[in-house]
């Protein structure tokens, strides 16, 4: 949500992101940390590096992720809904069963990460990350009961 507010000296508006959770992970170094089951809505965790970090079942939605590396991570069941991931690394990541809704993650690479199960419906990505991913999406979301081939748009 977008508030405007007015600056202490002047009339000039000043635009303010108003989030849920005032949590900032922003460029931090959360290296094999335990997040799991965690509700981390509206929190920033753009250009934090996240490797090995624990997020199963963890509450990521409206999330900022640009830049971020979640190399190795587990991210299994875990709710990233319209969350922000432009530039962000979940190379060899565990997304199985996770629920990637209306993510935008131009720029965004997930080689050999499993999404077995992962419901990638209405995400933003770039063609050719979809072409990868289609040659290895299988399984169907429990929670959503998308199919992952049928959610990234696979021929």
């Amino acid at each position: 949500m977008l508030v405007w507010l007015l600056g202490a000296v002047g009339v000039w508006p000043t635009p303010v992101l108003a989030q849920q959770n005032q949590v900032n992970y922003t460029l931090s170094n959360l290296n094999n940390q335990d997040f799991s089951g965690s509700d981390l809505s509206g929190t920033s965790l753009a250009g934090a590096t996240l490797r090995q970090a624990n997020f199963e079942n963890a509450d990521l939605t409206g999330t900022i992720l640009t830049k971020a590396d979640f190399t190795e991570a587990n991210l299994a069941g875990a709710n990233l809904t319209a969350a922000f991931a432009d530039r962000v690394i979940f190379d060899q990541a565990d997304l199985h069963n996770a629920i990637i809704v209306g993510l935008i993650a131009t720029g965004t690479t997930f080689t050999d990460a499993d999404i077995t199960g992962a419901d990638f419906s209405e995400t933003i990505l770039d063609r050719y990350q979809t072409y990868l991913l289609c040659q290895r999406a299988t399984g169907v979301n429990p929670s959503t009961g998308m199919p992952t081939k049928m959610s990234l748009g696979c021929r």
